[in-house]
């Protein structure tokens, strides 16, 4: 099993994405960078529901498949960015077995943000523990006006491959 970095958006979240995949290459841990953004999935309503496109069913797979997901998101507007909680709509509709995705997994989280930050990190630690993730209390932050402690981000990621 492996860990998913799922990321929100590109430029410096995924910049920042890949520096934990390098750290988890580094320490011969097995994960993939899944790029929301990338994977252009529709937007989820009652008018979509029934029409599950390949894509959900495949990000689904690899996020039962996961042994703990890291969540890598800028602010919008004080909360997640569309597209993390269209994923999680759609993961949320594929069938009775869904929340083996999420359910009971651990999970970190991490932002680059233009602004702060810290709203992002409320409302992404509020959603995933709704969700059923057990978040880890320690997450990652940067900003244009902080660059990435590294040792911080060790730590971080350090304790969620520790979880059994």
């Amino acid at each position: 099993m492996s860990v998913s970095i799922l990321v929100s958006s590109q430029g410096k979240n995924l910049e920042l994405a890949k520096k934990f995949l390098e750290y988890f290459s580094e320490k011969k841990e097995k994960a993939d960078i899944l790029d929301l953004v990338a994977l252009d999935l529709p937007l989820y309503s009652a008018l979509t529901e029934g029409k599950l496109p390949d894509r959900v069913q495949d990000l689904t797979k690899k996020l039962v498949n996961s042994k703990a997901i890291i969540f890598v998101a800028p602010e919008y507007n004080g909360s997640v960015p569309p597209v993390l909680n269209n994923a999680i709509a759609w993961v949320s509709r594929t069938g009775d077995d869904w929340r083996h995705a999420f359910n009971g997994k651990p999970a970190a989280i991490a932002t680059h943000s233009g602004g702060g930050g810290a709203h992002v990190l409320m409302a992404m630690r509020h959603q995933l523990s709704f969700i059923g993730m057990n978040v880890l209390g320690r997450q990652v932050l940067t900003n244009y006006g902080k660059e990435l402690n590294t040792d911080s981000m060790a730590a971080v990621l350090d304790q969620l491959i520790s979880i059994d």
